[in-house]
């Protein structure tokens, strides 16, 4: 599965590529990418796992001072 996310306080491209690197280490994670410009996330896990990955995810981005928009 798929989805993407807006994201809010990301404040700058570099902190976007932390964010990513941070991301792609979630047990899950098939794919992700950080847009600074669209202030975007991309996110794709196995559907029976989305959840628990999202939720891992949203965690990761409050510890990089930004949130995820469900």
């Amino acid at each position: 599965m798929k989805k993407f996310f807006k994201i809010a306080d990301l404040d700058c491209a570099h902190c976007a590529l932390k964010l990513e690197d941070a991301l792609r280490k979630i047990e899950g994670v098939e794919n992700v990418s950080v847009n600074f410009l669209s202030q975007k996330l991309t996110l794709q896990a196995p559907d029976d796992r989305f959840d628990d990955v999202l939720r891992q995810a949203v965690k990761v981005c409050r510890k990089s001072d930004c949130s995820v928009v469900l």
